[in-house]
C-alpha cells in the first residue's frame, strides 16, 4: 500500500519546488556535519592527541544518536505540526555542531557529536513524508531524492569546503560553518514549508504498532547492514589516501568532491530506478555496490583510480530512496517514523562501516582492507533483500 495524499494537498509546482530546496539546505547542512569530521580526521587526530581510529569513535557516536534520536524524536514530536519539528530539529543541530566546535577533550567530542546525531534522522525522515505528500503518486520517489540532494551536495561542496576551511583555520572551524548553514534552513522553513493546521497528526500508538511488520524490519536490516560498506571506505579515505595514494593533505577535498559526484548520480538514479523498477531496484543497487568496493583496493594506489573509485562508491547513495519509499509504503500507518527509522538503520551502518574497517587496520590488513570488508557487507545486504523478496513472493 502506498501513502495517499488528501484531496488540496498537491502543491503547485513552484510552490513544491521550494518547499523541496528549503529542506534540502537541511539536508547539506546535516551531510555536511556529519561527513566533515571524516575529512578532517587527520587534523582532529592531531590536535587531540588520538589516532584516527580512535576519532572513527566519534563517527560512530554521531550514527548512534542518529539511531537513537530517530525513533525517539519522531514518536514524541508525533502531536505536533510537522513544520514545527522541522524547525526544532534543526534548531538542536545547531547547537549540537557549535558544541562540537568548542570541545575541549576526545570524551566531549564523543559526547556532542552523539548529540548532534539525535535530530538527524528526524528531520530526514519527516522532510520526506512532508515532500512525498503534497505531490503526485507516482513523483514521490524523485520528491523524496530532490530533498535528499542537499545530503549528496553536501558531499560534493559541503564537506570538500569544510575540509578546506578545517585544513586552514582549524578544525573546529568547519562545525561552526555547520551551524550556520542549520540556522539558515530555519529561516527557508520558516518561509516555505506549508503550514497546515488541518494536516493529520500522528498516533504514536499506531507508529509503533506498524513496526510488529516482518517486511519493515528486513527493509531496515539491509539499510543497516548493506550500506555499512559505504562508510567502511569513506570513513577511512583521508588516511588511505596519504598513507596508500601517498599525495600531500591537499588532495583530500579532491577525493571528498569525488565521492559526491558520484552520490548526486547515486541520488538521482535510485529515485529513478525506484520509481520504475520498485523493490526490485534495490537488489541491483546491491550488486553495483559490491563491485565498486571490490574495485577500491585495486585503485586506491594511484590518484586517479582512487578519485574515479570514490565516485563509484559514492553511487551507492543510491540505496537511500528506494529504501525509503518502500518503507514509508509498507509500513503506511506509520510514515514519519518509518521514514525516520530508515536514517537510523543508515546510520547504524555509519556505526558498524568505520568500526569494522577500524578493527581491520588495528589488526595490520590495510588501509585498503576496508574495500573487502565493504564488499562483504553489501552480500550480507543482497542476502537480505533476497531473503524479503521470498517473503513477499517475489513481488
Amino acid at each position: 500500500m502506498t501513502i495517499q495524499q488528501t484531496p488540496g494537498h498537491v502543491l503547485p509546482a513552484r510552490s513544491a519546488a521550494k518547499m523541496e530546496a528549503a529542506m534540502a539546505v537541511g539536508a547539506f547542512a546535516i551531510g555536511t556535519g556529519e561527513f566533515a569530521i571524516m575529512g578532517l580526521m587527520p587534523d582532529i587526530a592531531h590536535n587531540l592527541g588520538l589516532s584516527e581510529p580512535q576519532v572513527g569513535h566519534a563517527i560512530s557516536a554521531y550514527a548512534l544518536g542518529v539511531m537513537v534520536g530517530a525513533p525517539l524524536l519522531a514518536i514524541l514530536g508525533a502531536k505536533l505540526l510537522r513544520k514545527h519539528m522541522l524547525l526544532l530539529l534543526m534548531g538542536l543541530y545547531a547547537l549540537g555542531n557549535l558544541a562540537t566546535a568548542f570541545t575541549p577533550t576526545f570524551g566531549s567530542l564523543v559526547a556532542f557529536r552523539f548529540i548532534s546525531g539525535l535530530p538527524h534522522g528526524a528531520y530526514f525522515g519527516i522532510a520526506a513524508v512532508v515532500a512525498s505528500s503534497m505531490v503526485p503518486n507516482d513523483k514521490r520517489a524523485g520528491a523524496v531524492a530532490r530533498v535528499m540532494m542537499g545530503l549528496t551536495l553536501a558531499m560534493l561542496l559541503g564537506n570538500p569546503i569544510a575540509t578546506f576551511l578545517g585544513q586552514h583555520l582549524g578544525w573546529r572551524s568547519a562545525f561552526g560553518l555547520v551551524s550556520v548553514i542549520a540556522l539558515c534552513t530555519i529561516a527557508l522553513v520558516w518561509q516555505f514549508v506549508p503550514h497546515r493546521h488541518d494536516e493529520q497528526r500522528s498516533d504514536p500508538r499506531k507508529e509503533m504498532r506498524a513496526f510488529t511488520k516482518p517486511q519493515v524490519w528486513m527493509a531496515l536490516s539491509i539499510g543497516a547492514i548493506g550500506f555499512a560498506g559505504m562508510f567502511c571506505v569513506f570513513s577511512y579515505l583521508a588516511p588511505t589516501m596519504l598513507e596508500v595514494t601517498k599525495v600531500s593533505p591537499q588532495w583530500i577535498p579532491f577525493g571528498l568532491a569525488a565521492f559526491g559526484v558520484g552520490g548526486i548520480i547515486g541520488n538521482i538514479a535510485g529515485g529513478k530506478l525506484f520509481d520504475r523498477m520498485q523493490f526490485r531496484a534495490v537488489g541491483l543497487i546491491l550488486v553495483w555496490s559490491m563491485a565498486v568496493l571490490l574495485f577500491f583496493p585495486f585503485a586506491a594506489s594511484s590518484l586517479w583510480g582512487v578519485l574515479l573509485s570514490m565516485g563509484l562508491v559514492g553511487t551507492m547513495v543510491a540505496l537511500a530512496a528506494p529504501l525509503q519509499i518502500r518503507l514509508m509504503d509498507i509500513a503506511h500507518e506509520a510514515p514519519s517514523l518509518a521514514a525516520a527509522s530508515n536514517h537510523a538503520a543508515f546510520n547504524l551502518a555509519n556505526a558498524l562501516g568505520p568500526w569494522f574497517g577500524g578493527m581491520a587496520i588495528t589488526a595490520g590488513y590495510g588501509w585498503t582492507s576496508t574495500g573487502y570488508i565493504g564488499a562483504a557487507t553489501a552480500l550480507v545486504g543482497l542476502g537480505l533483500y533476497l531473503i524479503a523478496r521470498r517473503m513477499q513472493g517475489g513481488h
